[in-house]
């Protein structure tokens, strides 16, 4: 039988407010445990919440940025349930009147087609704080570390409008995109800054009706969200084509052993007991207020990918790949407007050192190689100092902290040769050397004697000790050559 997978996703962003969302404590990432949660974000007696205004003007902003419906009023209300890390015995949140209604994103897939993400809501709530199992906390034991305990977050609902794993990772990206260009996320997923909840159900194809759903939760990474849907799609069709049923169930994906296990089943749905929280008032809106968000967004990433195309003449998958990352973006325009060359910028931004900082697991923000750095590289390549070949060790070089451009082309002698007479030189040395070569390429046909040049190529060049200007030693031997036919 064919099945068609059914994915939905629950996005859980954080936003990127100094303060928490109901008290003043710090949200800074990285402090010792504990240190940063206050008597509010512990519902100690006689504490009263205060919403962080600038909470809400960021879940408006993402509202915007997707053309979604901005409720006038929202309501907090009580999650109750009970959990080492959850302090208060509640999460305040938002179920029947979200902050931000319908919407839809628009994704660009691989294959270069695109497709509407429906968008059900968006909604405030508290984070909750963290659950520690290492280090000193093995075999049973706990750490409880309640700094993130009421950072900010909006938590997005799709609809279950994806179909395979690469839509719902493109999804994911658009969102991380929005929500980074908008600066109201850093996006550091590492951090927790974004987490997602994978709802998936395999059915029939050409069937309707939805099958049973698992939820696999606390994704980090769009890797992760990756090789965890193929893992459960694969385990719920084998599962029903041996005749079992797909429980309804919260499940955990381990990235490192690329193992899933069940966390604990939902075939009944939790009474949480939702009611509205007697200590915070509703959030009413003003028409003024959200057009006067709306006139000072930032630039989009549709908006900036478009600009990319008619501003620096990029093609559609470069301005893709640079217009998504607000820092990416960034690095490029500034390494162009020093190089002068954005088509060469883009091509070593999106090449050399994406590859780098992928491996080194870095953001351009943190490049050893400042995109001042990358500009003055390019700018010896396109004036013919350094080939491309002298380049990547040049940038190895930057990347080492070994100086600028000039300077390691000085200190390691990578000057290219491009002087005319030297190069006629060097290609008639090789000629001279390899009379058996020549008359081989004399005697081939034609339409096959193009093959042969390589061979006079690697000749020159391991004679000019890869110095040659490879463009002007092509055409002179080229030249010489025709001229003994």
């Amino acid at each position: 039988m064919n099945w068609e997978t059914v994915i939905g996703l629950e996005v859980h962003v954080q936003l990127a407010t100094k303060t928490k969302i109901f008290s003043g404590a710090s949200t800074a990432f990285g402090a010792a445990p504990n240190t940063q949660a206050c008597a509010i974000d512990l519902a100690m007696p006689g504490t009263l919440p205060v919403v962080n205004q600038q909470a809400i003007d960021y879940a408006i902003m993402f509202g915007l940025a997707i053309d979604a419906e901005i409720s006038k009023t929202s309501v907090f209300e009580r999650k109750n349930y009970f959990y080492p890390d959850l302090p208060k015995g509640y999460q305040t949140t938002q179920l029947e009147k979200p902050i931000v209604g319908r919407g839809t994103v628009a994704v660009q897939l691989a294959d270069g087609s695109s497709q509407s993400v429906r968008i059900h809501h968006a909604h405030l709530e508290e984070d909750a704080g963290k659950s520690l199992h290492e280090g000193n906390f093995r075999h049973g034991m706990s750490g409880i570390d309640l700094n993130r305990a009421g950072t900010p977050l909006i938590e997005i609902v799709s609809e279950p409008d994806m179909r395979n794993s690469q839509e719902a990772v493109a999804f994911a990206k658009k969102l991380h995109s929005i929500v980074t260009s908008l600066g109201i996320c850093d996006g550091e997923m590492s951090q927790g800054s974004m987490r997602f909840d994978v709802n998936i159900s395999v059915r029939p194809q050409g069937t309707t009706e939805l099958g049973t759903r698992t939820e696999t939760k606390n994704l980090n990474s769009f890797k992760f969200m990756e090789e965890a849907i193929h893992l459960e799609v694969e385990r719920q069709i084998d599962l029903i084509e041996d005749g079992g049923t797909v429980l309804q169930e919260t499940r955990l994906y381990n990235g490192e052993t690329r193992t899933a296990r069940s966390m604990r089943s939902k075939e009944e749905a939790n009474d949480y007991r939702y009611f509205p929280c007697p200590d915070l008032l509703p959030v009413v809106l003003s028409d003024q207020r959200i057009e006067t968000l709306r006139s000072n967004l930032p630039e989009l990433p549709d908006a900036r990918q478009a600009r990319f195309i008619e501003q620096y003449q990029l093609s559609p998958y470069d301005a893709n790949i640079l217009g998504a990352d607000t820092s990416m973006a960034g690095y490029f325009e500034q390494a162009t407007a020093k190089s002068g060359n954005a088509k060469l910028t883009a091509n070593w931004v999106t090449g050399e050192l994406s590859a780098r900082l992928n491996a080194d697991n870095l953001s351009p923000d943190n490049s050893p190689v400042s995109a001042e750095q990358l500009a003055a590289l390019i700018v010896r390549i396109a004036d013919s100092t350094i080939s491309g070949k002298m380049a990547k060790e040049v940038f190895e070089g930057i990347w080492a902290g070994e100086g600028d451009a000039d300077q390691i082309i000085e200190a390691r002698g990578l000057k290219q040769v491009s002087d005319s007479g030297a190069l006629e030189a060097m290609v008639d040395e090789v000629l001279a050397a390899n009379q058996s070569m020549v008359e081989d390429y004399i005697n081939t046909d034609p339409d096959k004697r193009k093959k042969k040049l390589g061979g006079f190529m690697g000749q020159i060049m391991k004679a000019s000790k890869g110095q040659a200007n490879p463009q002007q030693v092509s055409q002179i031997l080229a030249q010489k050559l025709s001229e003994m036919l």
